[in-house]
């Protein structure tokens, strides 16, 4: 069967990562968001997807690749251009970029899913699929029940007794909206609902197409069903879905090898443990240097320095990030280019004269003066003393 994942969009909500990589491979326990997404497809029989890319697209194609050592075919369409040997994004749209795929050559030929490339979850297709084509559905999209306040950030329907979707509104206030059931992104959709799509110009499909089956009383339907879903649409979501991983609340298959009591790691480690508590994860080439405090839940990326001194609560570190002795973070984001909390406010280390305290570890620090080197060398000892 075949699928698409939605993965052109900037990812405005989840800057400053996103300036860095697309919203689909951000990672969580060091595997990109999209990497769950095709696992699920593959074990509900969806072997041929395609995804369509804009924004940094080379990071998801040469990660991803083929798709053969994920066990599936993967293409990509790609939404943009180039001009003067730059990679220009332009997305159509989600609607769009499905008409653009079925112009070039006809590949939906059945009914075929689509999920957006920004979220994970473990919705069993299977029996969604069966209730799709038991109503002779044009569209069916999962739902989720989601608190009032929060509407504002979803697609949010209305439906009748059978499941038929009669009225649907893209992020509307909470005093406007109809309901508090959202749509989580995921859908099944017949090939024949792609002729409500116009040709050659942007579409999208919560805000035009979804509201226009609605409107025309077309057999739109929306299913709900038990299952665990975290929307990755914004750097506090982010961080939330590493500390439910992390806690367990959304299973997931650890990778590497359990080191301690809910610790995970990689390989060619150098890691002292014996101030660190779990639940944790360590990417390989890591070094955790004896007197460094990390208690979880939290992510250390791959080939990551944390030196003697420096104490990491609940955050996320990432790759090829140096974190100083100094360094007291806690419920934070943050790797060599940049540092935000948990709501997503960022702190810029470098303009603010504090590039030493988390810092690029593949950067060479012969910048500070010998006088500089003695005196942080000896509070470096002077709080291993103290600890």
């Amino acid at each position: 069967m075949k699928a698409m994942i939605l993965a052109a969009g900037k990812g405005a909500r989840v800057r400053p990562i996103t300036d860095y990589v697309p919203k689909p491979m951000i990672p969580i326990v060091n595997r990109p968001v999209m990497e769950f997404l095709i696992e699920l497809l593959r074990e509900h029989g969806f072997d041929e997807i395609l995804v369509s890319t804009s924004y940094l697209a080379n990071q998801i194609e040469n990660y991803f690749g083929d798709g053969s050592r994920f066990g599936v075919q993967i293409g990509y369409s790609f939404e943009g251009y180039h001009c003067n040997g730059e990679v220009m994004a332009e997305g159509l749209g989600s609607a769009g970029g499905l008409k653009k795929v079925q112009e070039f050559a006809g590949f939906y030929d059945d009914t075929f899913a689509v999920l957006c490339g920004d979220a994970i979850h473990d919705l069993d297709l299977t029996r969604a699929l069966a209730f799709h084509r038991d109503r002779e559905a044009l569209a069916t999209i999962i739902l989720k029940e989601v608190p009032r306040e929060d509407v504002s950030r979803y697609g949010i329907v209305e439906t009748a007794a059978d499941g038929r979707i009669v009225r649907f509104q893209e992020k509307p206030r909470p005093e406007d909206a109809v309901s508090s059931t959202a749509n989580t992104g995921i859908y099944l959709l017949e090939p024949e609902v792609l002729d409500y799509i116009p040709s050659g110009r942007p579409f999208d499909i919560g805000g035009d197409l979804f509201p226009l089956l609605a409107e025309q009383g077309l057999p739109f339907y929306g299913g709900a069903f038990p299952f665990s879903w975290i929307d990755i649409g914004s750097t506090p979501d982010y961080w939330r879905a590493t500390q439910m991983v992390l806690k367990g609340e959304f299973k997931v298959e650890m990778p590497g090898q359990l080191l301690g009591p809910a610790i995970w790691g990689g390989i060619n480690l150098d890691v002292d443990l014996e101030r660190s508590e779990g639940p944790l994860y360590i990417g390989s080439g890591t070094r955790i240097e004896p007197g460094a405090t990390v208690l979880g839940p939290s992510v250390i990326g791959r080939n990551c320095l944390i030196e003697a001194g420096a104490c990491i609560q609940k955050s996320v570190v990432g790759s090829y990030t140096r974190v100083s002795g100094f360094a007291e973070l806690s419920e934070k984001i943050v790797s060599g280019r940049f540092c935000v909390d948990r709501l997503g406010h960022s702190v810029d280390l470098a303009r603010q004269g504090y590039a030493f305290v988390i810092d690029d570890a593949r950067e060479r620090r012969d910048f500070w003066t010998e006088d500089q080197q003695v005196l942080i060398d000896f509070l470096r000892s002077e709080m291993l003393a103290g600890s």
